[in-house]
């Protein structure tokens, strides 16, 4: 298997919606899969499976396809996953609420365990049974709760300092929902997502005349 910093980042992605649903069957009671029916289930080609799970896994068997229960484990220990992940919310707005009430990400393995705000109306108070803490406590918050990963959910003037403030505390990942780019060190992973310019491009494709072409949907957030 390659490194982890050899496999292309389209096919790690992917990769991630594959744990996703060998996790789903494995939840429904499907013990194997094919290359096809992965496929379906995220609008991808069989050979595009088959090349992207090449990274990671042998090749299925012909007729029977991937055991599930293993391909899960060799997915999550192939991304560090065997091991749960922690990660600290900034900005408890609307959008930060939402995440916390998000039910995957209390139960999954890369989890929000803990968010911090700078508004006094908001600390103090309970979204999704975490606490609301002090933003000026973030680097307690961090090294209490032996976390590695961020989550920004702040307006956009807010969000760089607020990426600082992560790094400072010894985050080593970030995820920014605000609509606006970040700028991390070297040696600190960092992704947009911008719901916003997903709808944008969503729109042009549709007014370029998308919806009457045959394609595949894209997957994953685009990589900014």
């Amino acid at each position: 298997m390659p490194t982890r910093s050899h496999i292309p980042r389209p096919a790690a992605r992917r990769l991630s919606l594959y744990l996703r649903e060998c996790e789903s069957l494995l939840t429904q009671g499907v013990p194997t899969a094919s290359s096809e029916s992965l496929g379906a289930r995220l609008g991808l080609s069989a050979a595009q499976v088959r090349r992207d799970l090449a990274y990671v896994a042998q090749a299925g068997q012909r007729g029977v396809g991937y055991d599930m229960a293993t391909l899960v484990t060799v997915l999550q220990e192939g991304f560090g996953l065997e091991r749960p992940w922690r990660a600290v919310l900034v900005g408890v707005g609307n959008i930060g609420r939402a995440l916390l009430s998000y039910a995957p990400f209390r139960e999954s393995r890369v989890a929000i365990v803990a968010a911090v705000d700078c508004d006094p109306a908001t600390i103090g108070s309970q979204w999704g049974g975490r606490t609301v803490e002090s933003m000026q406590s973030l680097g307690e918050v961090v090294r209490r709760g032996g976390i590695e990963l961020g989550v920004i959910a702040v307006p956009a003037s807010a969000a760089q300092l607020a990426a600082d403030d992560l790094v400072a505390a010894g985050v080593r990942g970030i995820l920014n929902f605000a609509p606006v780019q970040v700028t991390v060190p070297e040696g600190t992973a960092c992704s947009h997502v911008d719901v916003s310019v997903e709808l944008r491009c969503l729109a042009m494709e549709v007014a370029l005349g998308g919806e009457h072409r045959p394609r595949r949907g894209r997957v994953g957030a685009r990589s900014r």
